[in-house]
């Protein structure tokens, strides 16, 4: 049977951070949406002034979205639920949200992995939900800076699920003029590389940090896309995926873009600062910071060797200054591109 796309959908965004916000605005351009606030005093902040002040002040929210305070509320019949927590939170909301049905398709847009399980963000829902159709749970991701995509910057964006027809739900439901969006059936590989690339673009933030130029940024990113695709492959991700939107396309914003928080979490490493006075600066979650270690144990245990990742280690836990780290990376064994 033909695919006929339905316009009109009831979708719930659960987390009012700036990503959250703005995947809620793209939804509400010709959707009913609601948002999820954890705190009361920004949910009834959205109603009243038609944006989010604390984390996308000055920008204007689509008539068609409103947001709420209460869980139950929120998710009350979503046609399309997207949870946009911090991982290290993720578990604890997903716990707290009773009952979804089992055909409404799920998608996360957190890029992080659990620290103490090593979850990916679909394992932590299909564990929450284990009633769920699975193949109607997935992921939307890519090279999407939340306050650019506010601004109408032409981007776009993946979805991935295995049930294809949910995918295509999803994909409508998103897409705009200035937001393309691609579907793909490899979750495990698009949140994966969605994940790893934070931890790329700490590195990246200490090379701008320390004064490098084009070609030390092109040469990380690179060899970061290497490193992230050998672990993203070992776990079961699809080679392609990693030299698509989710892989490269979101490493190459990352490593670049001063408005990535895991960037300007490497760059006020390279400055001197500590790492709790560069969090302190920030309203929002740098995934990277805790991803990091995930991401080392993951490495380990598949038995894949990602010096990047592992010098970015040293530096956020164990005092290492990024030059030293950098030192260290250019001084290895030689060896073969492949």
């Amino acid at each position: 049977m033909a695919y006929i796309c339905e316009r009109m959908e009831q979708v719930t965004v659960i987390g009012a951070g700036s990503w959250g916000t703005a995947v809620a605005a793209l939804a509400a351009r010709e959707n009913a949406v609601t948002l999820w606030a954890r705190r009361s005093e920004l949910a009834e902040a959205i109603n009243r002034q038609s944006e989010n002040p604390d984390y996308l002040p000055g920008v204007r929210l689509p008539f068609g979205l409103r947001s709420t305070a209460d869980l139950a509320e929120a998710v009350a019949g979503a046609g399309i639920l997207a949870l946009a927590v911090p991982s290290h939170g993720f578990r604890a909301i997903v716990d707290e949200i009773r009952s979804v049905p089992a055909q409404v398709p799920i998608i996360s847009l957190t890029k992080g992995i659990e620290v103490e399980t090593l979850c990916r963000m679909t394992e932590i829902i299909a564990e929450g939900f284990p009633t769920h159709v699975s193949d109607r749970v997935g992921v939307l991701t890519g090279p999407n800076l939340a306050a650019e995509v506010m601004a109408g910057s032409p981007t776009a964006a993946v979805v991935a699920m295995q049930d294809q027809e949910a995918a295509k739900q999803v994909q409508a439901t998103f897409a705009g003029p200035t937001f393309r969006v691609y579907t793909n059936d490899d979750v495990v590989g698009c949140e994966l590389a969605g994940s790893l690339k934070n931890v790329m673009a700490i590195a990246a933030g200490m090379s701008t940090g320390l004064g490098f130029g084009d070609n030390t940024r092109a040469a990380l990113i690179t060899r970061a896309l290497a490193e992230l695709t050998r672990l993203g492959v070992a776990l079961g991700g699809a080679p392609a995926t990693f030299a698509g939107l989710a892989g490269m396309g979101d490493l190459i914003a990352t490593c670049t873009s001063s408005q990535s928080r895991n960037h300007r979490v490497g760059v006020g490493l390279a400055a001197g600062k500590r790492l709790e006075q560069i969090t302190g600066e920030m309203n929002m979650v740098a995934e990277g910071i805790k991803t990091t270690k995930a991401v080392l144990e993951l490495a380990n245990r598949a038995g894949v060797e990602m010096p990047i990742a592992q010098q970015v280690g040293k530096v956020l836990y164990e005092g290492h200054h990024p030059r030293q780290a950098v030192m260290t990376l250019m001084t290895r064994a030689s060896k073969s591109e492949s």
